[in-house]
């Protein structure tokens, strides 16, 4: 099974013809299965957001939850503070939240992306391990963003790490050849799901620095040609996996979901249970 989603819900016009609103959840729920939702990164949500969250979804509607950037040591917490009660408290608050997405099968996963210099060293790879004993038996998908997780010395061990620890590996479409890209590595490391994120090819904006950097990086539009490979990238995963999930970050242009929409059409896919009128929008 191939899904597709996007990350957010709110700033994609092009799924309503509408420049001046934001989307609508209930709207992004006629289009897609599954959505990525970054409002945790920054604060755990309250467990009444996450439920009226689900009210606003089909049944079979699902969600990928970033990680707090606690969780993922944004904070640039010291090594010896990467267990703090802090951190502890967070990893808490964040189980309690997705409890009700649990409860109902509607926790695709829980998105741990690393900053740049979390990188390929044995407290780090002690981190990960400890991530799990935190996470319990939920889902989790990893994001690399320091390339030397991909050493060749190395990059074996560092895909069966995950799977000794029923992670998802996330494989990246983003420039490559800049400081800290990282490669797309197709290595599935979960047989449950395998998730592939496209941020696009950006390379200049990627490693621009400023007030809109966050949107410089993901400003691009991928061709029809691009969108052909991640296809058969995408049947070429499900081979390995029983879920292969793509979510398009090039969004910076808001180009994310005219390409998502365009990458259904490729597989011919048909989500079933996601139409408007199910959701009582006309």
């Amino acid at each position: 099974m191939i899904t597709i989603g996007l990350t957010t819900w709110t700033d994609h016009p092009a799924l309503i013809n509408h420049e001046d609103r934001k989307v609508e959840l209930t709207e992004y729920a006629g289009y897609f299965p599954v959505v990525e939702v970054d409002t945790s990164f920054y604060g755990v949500p309250r467990v009444s957001t996450v439920e009226n969250w689900q009210k606003s979804v089909p049944e079979k509607f699902q969600f990928i939850i970033k990680a707090n950037k606690l969780m993922t040591l944004h904070d640039g917490a010291d090594v010896d503070e990467y267990l703090s009660d802090e951190h502890r408290l967070v990893f808490t608050e964040f189980r309690k939240m997705v409890r009700p997405l649990v409860k109902k099968d509607q926790l695709k996963t829980v998105l741990f992306q690393f900053p740049p210099y979390f990188n390929c060293e044995m407290n780090n790879i002690r981190y990960l391990r400890d991530v799990r004993v935190l996470m319990s038996d939920l889902p989790i998908a990893v994001e690399f963003r320091n390339p030397s997780w991909y050493d060749p010395a190395v990059r074996d061990e560092t895909m069966l790490y995950l799977k000794k620890l029923g992670m998802s590996h996330v494989a990246v479409d983003e420039p490559s050849s800049v400081p800290n890209g990282v490669p797309l590595v197709e290595t599935v490391t979960n047989q449950n799901l395998a998730v592939l994120r496209l941020h696009g090819q950006n390379a200049k904006g990627w490693v621009e620095k400023g007030p809109d950097w966050r949107k410089k990086r993901t400003l691009y539009k991928y061709s029809e040609a691009e969108l052909q490979t991640f296809a058969k990238l995408a049947q070429k995963l499900e081979l390995q996996a029983e879920e292969v999930c793509i979510i398009f970050n090039n969004n910076g242009g808001r180009d994310a979901a005219g390409n998502a929409l365009r990458l259904k059409e490729i597989l011919g896919i048909n989500f079933d249970g996601l139409g408007p009128l199910q959701l009582g929008l006309f």
